[in-house]
């Protein structure tokens, strides 16, 4: 130990040389040659008081603090209580020679906790150093945050650390220690974080330097967890990114690890992804496919090294997760099952228990299970592996892949590892088998019989909440109550454990009248069993029996003598709460009549219909992990309710009893037999369905949002509302032009981004924002490049399909890395009546379908002037303006020659095509309008005059 200590302290300094502390080396010596723990002692002590008293003295150069300093640092690894010189080692930090200010961070990292009291004094020293252009410094400050950064400090210094992350200026190395440190302040107060640096967090994902890209994608992956919406864009950040590694190869040599591109980041960009409900966006679905596709051939090559392969495995196990995640299609379900089949009968500890918990995944989302139960026997030969971690995992996939058909056999099987398993995971197996016994039993004495075998056989590692809905169940079940009181009856009579006694108590009591005729169950038996296990049970069951006695006096007045004699015991007990109840029972059962005694001792109501509490406490011990999963143990049932990132939350355990009697409920619907054939799970990856629900997806506010469009948006958006293609936005930086396309309900949208700077812009990223995602929806068919160089440009192509009558135009978000983050929030030209086209009628078809529309609802009608006076309009910017919005205009139908009348299709996918009629009556005298529209649907012609109205009311100007 003193050696490894010593060669810590011992750091080269700038020059490259060993630092000549000779003191030290001679006091490190000493320790080291001491034979005895009382020699080393008296050294030590000897050291303490020298060192004591030359701070005492003062005067001492930076030298010689820093060469008392190391001793101090040395006694302390050596787990000697050193309670000086805490002052002089912050003095340090603000020392100019790096030697000393490393070994003053050193000495505050080792000394000082978060709530110590001198910690606010290095605050500002730290901070100087983080804005010091020496990298060193900032590295330095960077781990004294990192260690021992308090909430103060964090709220403090964050801004900072924060500033070197995203600063151009900012050395590789710094940025990792910079995200990796913001990481440690988030994990303890995740208020530290502000909301605004998520984009340019997010920006860094694609930083040219793989190990910062490894560092924010740690920080992205725990800020994800908690702020999904916030940190969307990390989304295709990441199907970006990994198809670079893993398809284009896009990965320096220092990166590899046993020719495997950088395995740490693909784990983690595989394990974002699962974040996130999958894409609609056919280009990103593009890509995930193809390094999914890659992934998995690159395996089916099993290397003999070691190390290479235990890497490939840790990608392709999360992989597997990631598809799992996408889709659960029977044929590549079938095909997962097979591979992972041979992975949980593998040899190796690490490949069985991560085949073991991949296939428990595959449990959790599979439609069938059938592929999984062909292994039963395998995974029932994992609860007898040697490593407990194995154990653990094979009782988890147990539990997932248990449904009608195999159930009674799982328990079973459950049951009789019990009694050998590890007393570590004996409560836990506990509550899954009372789960299975209670969800999947078809037989009311099979349900009573295995759950009293379960808690006769567990004893002490039974959970309150496992006895407890046993009694839930059998009092809300009335076929269930005679064979529970016989079966109780008889446990009680044996040798059994206290929880056996406390149900005994409660079900006797309840319903041990309905078992009094019988043989060997008559009202003194069942007192004389209760009874005879008073005195070895805790006070909380003693309580429980006297209850059940009070109880018996009611149902049972032949044995009255003997339940008093038990009351007036029990009246002169010790403990207070047991000496009151049987006082009270003791007055109750002996008034002269027993009216209050019926009221009293009324049969219980059924319990409440409620959430099963053993589900909670199953998965409560996963809610405080830093990784949280997007599946919790159990089959399809117990992942229906889950929604990202409420976990476990709103799992409810289904009754498979009713009032009516005991209900079969399978756990998957019916499915066809999947495929025998031999192609790899690679080939089925071009069929993977992607896509989501969208009013699953949280629509939190955002800044692509309409909310923060940029100065002079609408200059470009009013340019292109009449036209196809054109300039949507330009600065001195960069023009943004669209070319657009509509054939009936279908939209292409083509985007053209031109770099006008002399300089290249990196992590271009954008991002659309559909407010009317309900009916408009959206495909991404590509992305733009992520470094546009100096007068280059790059494309982008997104598909809008009108699905039917929309309002609010989609918003696009463009940010660039240029020195510091660019970023611009456009609102596109995608509106209503870019899906119309132009219609022509006659002159009777006109007002035939006029009269068919009729009036309101289906009509709208507007009068309005212009906005300014001091603009004009004409017949000619009128007409223009009417035919720019798709209207068919209709010459010689108006008797008025003036007026405008216009016939048009508006097509839908979901609402289908709407006939729409026009007529515009312009005053040019009075320079206003009367604008009326009739359609076929009424939604329509509100949304068609608003937008006529805006632009007509701009005057001939607006048309430019």
């Amino acid at each position: 130990m003193a050696s490894g200590a010593g060669g810590g302290i011992f750091s080269r300094n700038n020059s490259g040389n060993v630092p000549t502390m000779r003191g030290l080396v001679s006091f490190i010596a000493d320790l080291r040659n001491a034979r005895a723990r009382e020699l080393e002692e008296k050294r030590i002590n000897k050291e303490l008081a020298n060192i004591r008293q030359k701070f005492r003295d003062g005067g001492l150069n930076g030298y010689s603090k820093k060469k008392y300093v190391c001793k101090l640092l040395y006694i302390y690894i050596l787990g000697w209580n050193v309670d000086f010189g805490h002052l002089e080692a912050v003095n340090l930090i603000s020392a100019t020679k790096y030697s000393e200010k490393q070994i003053g961070y050193l000495a505050v990292t080792l000394f000082l906790h978060e709530e110590h009291e001198l910690l606010h004094l290095v605050v500002n020293s730290i901070r100087k150093d983080l804005l010091d252009h020496n990298e060193l410094n900032n590295c330095l400050a960077l781990h004294a945050i990192a260690n021992v950064g308090s909430k103060e400090m964090g709220e403090a210094l964050s801004s900072d650390v924060h500033r070197l992350l995203i600063s151009p200026a900012s050395k590789a190395f710094v940025k990792k220690k910079a995200a990796l440190t913001l990481l440690r302040l988030y994990r303890k107060y995740p208020g530290i974080v502000q909301n605004e640096w998520a984009e340019r967090i997010i920006s860094l994902m694609d930083d040219p330097d793989m190990g910062v890209a490894l560092s924010v994608t740690s920080l992205v992956m725990a800020l994800v967890q908690d702020n999904q919406e916030q940190y969307k864009g990390s989304y295709v950040k990441a199907a970006n990114r990994l198809k670079r590694i893993v398809v284009d190869g896009e990965c320096s040599e220092s990166y590899f690890y046993y020719k495997v591109p950088c395995p740490w980041i693909q784990v983690k960009l595989l394990r974002l992804l699962q974040y996130y409900p999958p894409p609609e966006d056919s280009h990103i679905r593009k890509l995930i496919r193809e390094a999914l596709k890659k992934i998995i051939d690159s395996a089916l090559e099993m290397p003999k090294n070691v190390q290479q392969n235990n890497a490939q495995n840790a990608v392709l196990f999360e992989a597997i997760n990631l598809v799992i995640h996408l889709d659960t299609e029977h044929d590549l379900m079938v095909k997962i099952s097979t591979r992972l089949g041979k992975f949980i009968a593998s040899r190796e500890t690490n490949v069985r228990y991560l085949g073991l918990e991949a296939m428990t995944h595959l449990a959790a989302r599979s439609e069938t299970l059938d592929p999984i139960k062909k292994h039963q026997n395998i995974i029932i030969g994992s609860l007898r592996d040697r490593d407990i971690s194995v154990r653990r995992q094979g009782l988890d996939l147990l539990y997932s892949m248990c449904d009608q058909t195999n159930a009674q056999a799982i328990v079973n099987e459950l049951l009789r590892y019990l009694q050998s398993a590890d007393y570590a995971i004996r409560e836990e197996m506990v509550l899954k088998i009372a789960i299975l016994t209670e969800k999947y039993a078809t037989d009311v004495q099979w349900y009573v019989d295995i759950s009293l075998r379960l808690i006769a056989m567990a004893g002490d590692h039974v959970s309150d909440e496992v006895w407890q809905r046993v009694i839930q169940i059998v009092t809300n079940n009335e076929e269930l109550q005679i064979y529970a009181a016989q079966n109780i009856l008889q446990y009680v009579k044996s040798d059994c454990h206290e929880t056996l006694v406390k149900i005994g108590g409660y079900l006797l009591g309840e319903f041990g009248h309905l078992i009094a005729d019988n043989k060997g169950c008559s009202p003194i038996e069942q007192f004389m069993a209760l009874n005879g296990k008073m005195r070895s049970c805790s006070s909380s069951t003693r309580a429980i029996l006297l209850s059940c006695y009070i109880k018996f006096v009611n149902l049972f007045p032949e044995i009255k003598p003997q339940l008093l004699q038990a009351f007036q015991a029990y009246s002169r007990s010790l403990d207070s709460e047991l000496q009151q109840r049987a006082c009270e029972y003791l007055a109750l059962a002996t008034m002269p009549t027993d009216d209050l005694l019926r009221t009293v001792c009324d049969e219980m109501p059924p319990f409440p219909e409620r959430t099963s509490a053993l589900l909670s406490r199953l998965h409560k011990k996963h809610t405080t992990t830093s990784d949280k999963r997007t599946w919790v143990v159990g089959g399809r049932d117990a992942n229906a309710d889950i929604r990202e990132f409420n976990l476990a939350q709103n799992t409810t355990l289904k009754r498979s009893f009713t009032s009516a009697g005991p209900v079969r409920k399978d756990s998957t619907p019916p499915t066809t037999n999947g495929s025998n054939g031999v192609k790899s799970v690679a080939d089925d990856l071009a069929g993977l369905d992607m896509n989501v629900d969208t009013n699953k997806v949280l629509k939190a506010p955002n800044l692509a949002s309409a909310a923060h469009l940029s100065p002079d948006w609408d200059i470009g958006y009013n340019r292109l509302l009449l036209k196809a293609e054109g300039v949507l936005y330009e600065d001195q930086q960069i023009q943004v032009g669209l070319r657009t396309e509509y054939r009936g309900q279908l939209g292409c949208v083509i985007f053209y981004f031109t770099n006008k700077s002399t300089f290249p812009m990196n992590s271009f990223t954008t991002t659309l924002d559909n407010r009317s995602s309900d009916y408009l929806k959206t495909d991404i068919k590509g992305l733009p490049d992520t470094t546009i160089l100096p007068d280059g440009q790059s494309h982008q192509t997104i598909m809008f399909e009108a699905k039917n009558v929309f309002t609010d135009p989609p918003t696009f978000r463009i940010s660039y890395l240029a020195g510091a983050l660019q970023a611009l929030t456009l609102q596109l030209p995608v509106v209503l009546h870019k899906y119309m086209d132009a219609a022509e009628l006659s002159a009777e078809d006109f007002f035939r379908r006029w009269k068919q529309i009729g009036g309101a609802p289906r009509e709208a009608q507007s009068i309005f002037g212009l906005v300014s006076k001091n603009r004009t309009m004409n017949q000619e910017f009128v007409r223009r303006v009417v035919s720019g919005f798709k209207w068919g205009i209709l010459d010689g139908v108006d008797p008025n020659g003036k007026n405008i009348v216009g016939a048009t299709v508006l097509h839908t996918s979901e609402g289908g095509k709407f006939g729409c009629l026009l007529r515009l009556e312009p005053n040019y005298d009075t320079q206003m309008f009367r604008i009326t529209i009739r359609a076929t649907d009424e939604s329509v012609p509100p949304v068609l005059i608003k937008m006529m109205e805006e632009r007509l009311a701009q005057g001939i100007e607006g048309i430019n």
